[in-house]
């Protein structure tokens, strides 16, 4: 039994290990750690970026206004938008 776990390539064992949660971020109420851990491609900076201009210009009213912040484009709204809550 052991050496057939041996044989399971790692790759095949870290897939799916978060199946069926679901993760979630409210872009209006999070800090920059939870946008950078929790948003696909969206590192420190660019979560940096969202809280900024959240405390400049007030709470995002859709998903899609991500893009008005600098190095948000579509592709990456597209990635996340299972994931993003107002």
């Amino acid at each position: 039994m052991v050496a057939m776990l041996g044989a399971v390539p790692v790759s095949f064992a870290e897939t799916d290990q978060y199946e069926g949660i679901e993760i979630t971020v409210n872009i209006n109420t999070a800090n920059v750690e939870e946008l950078d851990k929790l948003l696909v491609g969206v590192g420190p900076e660019k979560a940096a970026r969202i809280v900024d201009y959240r405390d400049i210009n007030g709470k995002f009213a859709a998903a899609d206004d991500l893009v008005n912040v600098k190095g948000i484009g579509p592709a990456t709204v597209d990635k996340n938008r299972e994931r993003i809550k107002l």
